[in-house]
């Protein structure tokens, strides 16, 4: 048996007028998780326990098969493995984003403008964390560059317990009232203060400006944590896994995990990702191992965009590039199961993450059902006859083992 795993990272959403009471995976042509949808198993699932953050880290540990109670300490950390930054026990690794602030004449508020400084490249990116560097990291504070707007800042021997925002979800508010808080926040908030005199004068920035595109005028400090200590997906499950993803955190999941991480041309980790190519190169990845996870970001980066129309666009990318792609190919396995599921909504009225449980299909191509004229949506979380899964990172046993109730 052969196991294809496909997240489409805050598809999810709720109705909007825009859309006649539809949300934008209602109004999507997907055709191929629809197909899904008629002959797998239906189900709900709720990827953030109480209590937590709807992050992505949240919802990709629980699919993934981890109890977040358990094994979560922190978005960072993942990140930097992914991008291979060590970390000790005592240290503590921060989410560092390059965004974008609206400054009144006083210079003493501002507005967080864009949580990504306009989807900045990753080579203009690495300049300006590289200058930050330069001038702010010392024997305890060091900057790391990443992808586009993700990066990561190590503070050895540091403070974790603070209370820091995503950039994402204050969006047009003034930032005052998110600044870090807790113990060590006087570090945090200076080191995110003494940024910005740096990075607007910065020549990559000066040049931005001019062409019209938004400057990355501050860092933003959050996610921070310390190194997880979790069992492998091969100890808890005995199957090997592939990931592929473009974000930082998913692929620390992975690496934390165990799984090969496949490294495919061209995934930005937005609109104009490589959907084929994530494909592709997981069905290649079966020939040698029993699970693959396929990440896609796309949707989440349209959701935060607070454009329907992008995120419909993105959906439907989704569908026809990555999901029928695999659809196509994994005829060539004599058995096979696919878990299709987005981690978290990300509506775009409110342009960040919520709780709400989510739609999922178990797709086992030796036990086809006839779920009738179903789509793949939210209208699933709905229906009498599903699986519910009230604890996330059940889903992963179920999947694998087939735990589920006939009537399901």
């Amino acid at each position: 048996m052969k196991y294809i795993i496909l997240i489409g990272d805050g598809m999810a959403d709720r109705p909007l007028k825009e859309l006649g009471g539809k949300t934008p995976l209602q109004a999507a042509f997907t055709p191929n998780m629809d197909r899904l949808a008629r002959k797998g198993r239906l189900g709900r699932v709720r990827t953030i326990p109480e209590g937590f953050h709807p992050g992505s880290d949240i919802a990709n540990l629980s699919l993934l098969g981890y109890d977040p109670a358990r094994y979560y300490s922190g978005r960072a950390p993942l990140e930097a493995a992914s991008l291979g930054v060590d970390i000790g026990d005592s240290d503590v690794a921060f989410r560092c984003n390059l965004v974008t602030l609206a400054f009144d004449r006083t210079k003493k508020r501002a507005l967080m403008e864009d949580y990504s400084a306009g989807h900045i490249s990753t080579e203009e990116a690495e300049e300006l964390i590289r200058a930050i560097n330069d001038q702010l990291g010392d024997d305890t504070i060091s900057f790391h560059p990443g992808i586009s707007y993700r990066h990561l800042m190590v503070w050895r021997n540091g403070e974790s317990e603070l209370e820091c925002v995503p950039p994402h979800d204050i969006i047009g508010r003034e930032i005052t009232e998110y600044l870090p808080v807790g113990k060590g926040e006087d570090t945090i908030r200076g080191l995110m203060t003494r940024s910005v005199p740096i990075l607007e004068q910065h020549p990559v920035n000066k040049k931005r400006v001019a062409e019209g595109k938004r400057p990355a005028n501050s860092i933003w400090l959050w996610g921070q944590g310390k190194r997880p200590r979790i069992p492998t997906f091969g100890e808890k499950y005995a199957l090997s896994g592939a990931l592929v993803s473009a974000v930082s955190l998913t692929k620390g999941l992975g690496i934390y995990s165990g799984f090969d991480i496949l490294d495919v041309p061209d995934i930005t980790g937005y609109l104009d990702t490589n959907y084929r190519g994530k494909a592709e190169y997981s069905l290649k990845a079966l020939e040698d191992h029993d699970l693959v996870y396929i990440h896609v970001e796309a949707p989440d980066e349209a959701g935060h965009s607070g454009d329907h129309r992008v995120k419909i666009k993105a959906i439907e990318d989704f569908d026809a590039l990555t999901v029928g792609t695999i659809l196509r190919g994994a005829r060539s396995f004599d058995e096979y199961r696919i878990l299709l599921a987005p981690d978290h909504p990300t509506p775009v009225e409110v342009r960040t993450h919520t709780d709400d449980p989510v739609p999922f299909v178990i797709y086992d191509s030796t036990d086809e059902r006839d779920n009738g004229a179903v789509g793949f949506d939210e209208s699933i979380t709905e229906r009498d006859d599903i699986i519910v899964v009230e604890e996330g990172y059940r889903l992963m046993e179920y999947f694998i083992k087939g735990g589920w109730s006939d009537g399901g």
